[in-house]
């Protein structure tokens, strides 16, 4: 049976971020993920998680500063040291918090270094990343983001992610194939699933084109997920989406998969 986890940056945030777990709960996920765990301590989300029956399923390594515009560092030659500093404090959180995924947010292409220069700087991170994780049995995760939600975004396609894993060469490695983002930039889903198969270990659903609720839109999450079953997927599926209402009010889709 699918599982899912309630990707708790963008639902029920109608409540402070550390009410949203008992919410999660309250409707059905066993699971959740986030962008960022580090303004709470270790100690307060690990006790949210037992309190409400929860696994933490992925969360993101530091990622610059984010309000300043930052959506990682791990293609910026000179921020090497920061991106360690980073990969250290995230296994702290995932040990913590039994955390078996992390996701390294890769930065945007910036025109002061060649695009050959933060590639070779984005791998060299990503095999530090993934050596440092390797040993507490933590994979690390890229994503492709679409270039309509975040222009000038290093990774965008699941054809460069593949490419990537090859010169990262590091069997923890794998792509979080956000099914939004992957419709957007390339579509044929099911054919792109199969061709990335194995190279995948955790899945995110939102609606296209407005990254809501999984049951409208363009992409039939129903079919496509039964397929996966079918295919025997064993991983997680992220909502990362944003609630056209109130969270619990579009969760019909949730109880209709699992009936």
């Amino acid at each position: 049976m699918a599982k899912f986890a309630a990707n708790l940056s963008v639902m029920f945030n109608e409540v402070p971020f550390t009410e949203r777990f008992e919410r999660a709960a309250k409707a059905g996920f066993k699971g959740v993920e986030y962008l960022f765990p580090y303004e709470e301590s270790q100690e307060e989300l690990s006790s949210l998680l037992k309190k409400n029956q929860l696994i933490q399923v992925l969360f993101n390594m530091p990622a610059g500063d984010w309000d300043s515009g930052d959506r990682g560092i791990a293609c910026f030659p000179g921020q090497e040291k920061a991106f360690a500093d980073g990969v250290h404090k995230a296994l702290e959180y995932a040990l913590a918090l039994g955390c078996k995924q992390v996701h390294v947010m890769a930065g945007k292409w910036d025109k002061q270094f060649t695009q050959e220069q933060q590639r070779e700087c984005y791998i060299t991170n990503l095999q530090y990343a993934a050596d440092v994780m390797y040993e507490h049995g933590i994979n690390v995760l890229i994503e492709p983001i679409n270039t309509r939600d975040m222009p000038g975004y290093f990774l965008t396609t699941q054809n460069q992610a593949e490419e990537l894993l090859k010169c990262i060469e590091r069997q923890n490695v794998f792509i979080q194939l956000d099914l939004y983002h992957c419709q957007i930039m390339e579509g044929d889903l099911l054919k792109t699933i199969e061709r990335l198969w194995g190279k995948f270990s955790h899945i995110q659903i939102a609606s296209v084109p407005g990254r809501n609720e999984p049951d409208r839109g363009e992409v039939n999450y129903f079919w496509l997920l039964r397929k996966l079953d079918e295919m025997g997927y064993q991983g997680w599926f992220g909502c990362e989406y944003y609630p056209e209402g109130s969270t619990e009010e579009g969760l019909g889709w949730l109880a209709r998969i699992q009936s």
